[in-house]
């Protein structure tokens, strides 16, 4: 896959299933997941309350795997998550059907946004498969900003 094919993938996702380590165990959560900053950074927003908040708070490390099971290709982004419960981040995401969720809007205190920056990447398809560094992340996202790709789905 080249790394257009990738970010495709990624872009074109509404799902993605997060891992996590909780208390030391490995566990995973699937989230809804459309904004992107190119192939490595990602925000997601969730429940302050949630299982996967706590262990994030505790231990960042985490991955998320994009796939399409139609087409049997996938991405593992490997990395960290931060818990962003600054204001900038929740109005950046907010959409205001949110509000089901969280009736006091952007300023609810069960409101956060997880920001996922990848250090690494495991992708394959039926005609292979192959890893990115850091490095080659990083100069792919050069430049970008965070968008949300769900007006595209």
């Amino acid at each position: 896959m080249t790394k257009d094919e990738i970010a495709s993938l990624i872009h074109a996702s509404t799902f993605a299933d997060l891992g996590f380590l909780d208390e030391g165990r490995p566990s995973v959560r699937r989230v809804f997941c459309t904004w992107h900053k190119g192939i490595g950074g990602h925000l997601i927003s969730t429940n302050t309350s949630s299982r996967h908040v706590k262990a994030l708070l505790a231990d960042g490390r985490a991955c998320l795997y994009f796939a399409n099971s139609e087409t049997f290709e996938g991405v593992c982004l490997t990395g960290t998550a931060k818990v962003r419960f600054d204001r900038a981040f929740k109005a950046l995401m907010w959409h205001p059907q949110d509000v089901m969720y969280y009736p006091k809007g952007v300023d609810d205190e069960d409101y956060c946004v997880l920001e996922f920056t990848a250090d690494s990447a495991c992708f394959y398809r039926f005609d292979g498969k192959g890893e990115l560094s850091r490095e080659e992340i990083e100069a792919w996202d050069a430049g970008a900003d965070f968008a949300d790709f769900s007006e595209k789905l």
